[in-house]
């Protein structure tokens, strides 16, 4: 996970010692070990039951969706397969587990934070475009899967360069796992590669989800609702409000848990002197477990805000759920559906606002809305 230097491990640690500089009282390994383990477990866990409540209740496959399954499967990927690892080589400052894994630990977390930070940023596209602009064609399933694999072949380009130069080599009494930076005299290469990671999988889709929810929010919640608007347009705007609301609390979890994580890295490539410190390990062990952290909130962001995902977390985690959580996880039925856009196309029809075939385009793309936005 962490980017390596040459002569360093990243938690400060110097390869060349032939000694573990950081060793820890047991209480404190076994505090640490709790926090991470537990971690692990709610990240799995709440991850995997995400993925199964949209993939297995065919109305929850909307849009937005299909882009929180490829949230929730790179979050839960990363917990499962690099934090405890993570943990165990930070902790012991030695690297138990191969050449070919030490490769896939420094290569596949970079290209799970971009594949999860782009499909928020794709979620933050489509509502704009839900919301400002309603009756432009929206992302088909096909293009979203689409969409979905071009992000993962641009995250795994972007994560190439840590495991072409991944290496593994043998001290006087341990092993290190460590990128091996190509030396050039005009380029360093290793700051040029950790300053444009930090641009493009943290500031640049900050700065890009920061732009779209402020102005869906001002077109929402600056406004007030029409004395005179109807009851449906009351409940369509507040399931509006709410599911923004969620994303919005999504986007703001990541900045905070990830932004220490990117201070960190980045003073390390320019400050290295800061590292030799033995409290540098407790400061890392702390940096990554908030980071990594943040793959476990979604689903309890999800569960505290959405009435669906509840209900989906109710029948996964609880033998005993309820039918009236079963009948909320599947949805307002189609009849509903079907009646709620057409008496709003209908009235759009008799306010001569639209013409009876742009009327028709209208009801589908608004049963498509209402399926997505709450």
């Amino acid at each position: 996970m962490d980017p390596l230097g040459n002569g360093s491990d990243g938690t400060g640690a110097c390869v060349n010692c032939s000694s573990n500089q950081f060793v820890q009282p047991a209480w404190q390994v076994g505090l640490w070990a709790a926090a991470y383990c537990g971690l692990v477990a709610v990240s799995v866990l709440g991850n995997l039951a995400v993925i199964w409540i949209i993939l297995a209740h065919e109305r929850m496959r909307t849009v937005t969706n299909y882009f929180l399954v490829n949230l929730a499967f790179a979050e839960a990927a990363m917990s499962a397969f690099n934090t405890v690892i993570n943990f165990t080589y930070a902790l012991h400052n030695e690297w138990y587990f191969g050449a070919v894994y030490c490769r896939f630990h420094n290569f596949f977390p970079i290209a799970a934070i971009f594949a999860s930070i782009y499909s928020m940023t794709a979620i933050a596209l489509d509502r704009y475009m839900a919301i400002m602009h309603p009756l432009k064609q929206r992302l088909s399933s096909t293009q979203t899967r689409v969409l979905i694999g071009l992000i993962w072949v641009l995250a795994l380009l972007l994560a190439f360069p840590q495991y072409h130069y991944s290496s593994t080599t043998l001290l006087p009494g341990r092993t290190v796992c460590f990128i091996d930076w190509p030396e050039y005299v005009t380029l360093d290469f290793r700051k040029v590669y950790y300053v444009s990671v930090a641009l493009l999988i943290y500031f640049l889709p900050l700065c890009i989800m920061g732009w779209a929810y402020m102005t869906v929010a001002v077109t929402l919640w600056a406004s007030e609702i029409p004395g005179d608007s109807s009851e449906h347009y009351r409940e369509q705007l507040v399931a509006k409000r709410k599911a923004v609301k969620m994303m919005i609390v999504v986007v703001c979890t990541f900045a905070v848990c990830w932004l220490p994580y990117h201070v960190y890295f980045l003073l390390h490539q320019f400050f290295p002197e800061l590292f030799e410190q033995l409290y540098i390990q407790q400061v890392y062990l702390a940096v990554m477990w908030l980071a990594m952290s943040s793959t476990m909130y979604n689903p309890i962001i999800y569960y505290c805000l959405n009435s669906r995902f509840r209900a989906g977390f109710q029948q996964v985690f609880c033998c005993c759920s309820s039918s009236a959580a079963k009948e909320e996880l599947e949805l307002k039925s189609p009849r509903y559906l079907q009646t709620q856009v057409g008496l709003a196309s209908a009235a759009a029809l008799v306010s001569g606002q639209m013409r009876p075939q742009r009327c028709r385009q209208f009801s589908g793309r608004a049963e498509e809305a209402l399926l997505s936005i709450s």
